[in-house]
């Protein structure tokens, strides 16, 4: 993962992140940032049924988080649940897809729909540089304008191939219609969308990286 210091670019990540930056947060420190900030969580703009529909053009660009608002968002939610963050103090922000309409789709899929599930490929993560998730790991979910919005922690992981994925995995996903033949066809797009934003081939036979997750913050939207 990256320092707590700097916020390089990321892959995009397929319910995931084209900017994010990871951080490491004491209780003691977050809590003093809690005084200082708000925690409401932004919410995002009225977004397509369909998240699949708010795709933007190759090219289209996440702003970068807004590191302040997120250690603040950390904050609060370290000083509700400290023996949590005392045992996983790292956390990481992105926003969801490749374009502020996509993050924004994707982000209303989680807190006001049935998503529990995201999916990116494990090449993204190493050409940021980046270690892959682990469970119960944190990472701070952004609207398309790069503000906080939720903390969702990991669950389950798994490395599979395209092929591999399952009707039960694309169902938790939450996307289009549940269904593994829409999960296929809109990942498929995304994959080649974004590998070749990166100057890369997509190919069926990549890793990719399968996550569940659970919200856990803010009190609104937590399971």
């Amino acid at each position: 993962m990256t320092p707590a210091d700097t916020t390089p670019p990321a892959a995009d990540h397929p319910s995931g992140a084209a900017v994010s930056f990871t951080a490491a947060a004491s209780t003691d420190g977050a809590a003093s940032s809690a005084a200082d900030s708000s925690s409401a969580p932004v919410t995002p703009a009225a977004t397509p049924a369909s998240p699949s529909a708010a795709a933007g053009p190759v090219g289209t660009s996440l702003p970068a988080p807004d590191r302040a608002a997120a250690d603040a968002f950390w904050a609060a939610y370290a000083t509700a649940h400290p023996d949590v963050v005392r045992v996983a103090p790292d956390y990481t922000v992105e926003s969801f897809g490749d374009s502020p309409r996509l993050a924004d789709a994707l982000l209303r899929e989680v807190t006001h729909g049935a998503k529990r599930a995201t999916a990116e490929l494990a090449t993204a993560f190493h050409a940021d540089g980046d270690q892959l998730p682990r469970i119960g790991s944190h990472w701070i979910a952004c609207d398309g304008r790069g503000h906080p919005a939720i903390i969702m922690r990991s669950t389950e992981l798994r490395l599979a191939t395209f092929n591999e994925v399952d009707e039960a995995f694309a169902y938790d996903e939450g996307e289009d219609d549940r269904t593994l033949a829409s999960w296929r066809r809109e990942h498929r797009r995304y994959w080649e969308r974004t590998c070749a934003a990166r100057g890369v081939e997509w190919s069926e036979d990549d890793e990719i990286v399968l996550e569940r997750f659970r919200v856990v913050w803010p009190p609104e939207f937590a399971d």
